[in-house]
């Protein structure tokens, strides 16, 4: 996922992306520990969008309180 892409979101869009990311990571390293996955350069790109969303995220936070 883009950064451009992640900016058009809403927060609350935001906050639902990184709990579905948590859980597909989760998922992911256990199928990888059971069976090698096809790609395992999937789990570091879902470790990078999850940073890249609460970059964001904390981002909106930190102006948010600017503001008030």
């Amino acid at each position: 996922m883009k950064t451009s892409e992640i900016k058009q979101l809403t927060t609350s869009e935001i906050i639902e992306k990184i709990d579905d990311g948590q859980l597909m990571l989760v998922r992911q390293r256990l199928n990888h520990a059971i069976s090698p996955l096809d790609n395992p350069h999937q789990i570091v790109q879902s470790r990078k969008d999850l940073a890249r969303l609460k970059t964001e995220l904390r981002f909106r936070k930190i102006n948010e309180n600017k503001d008030k």
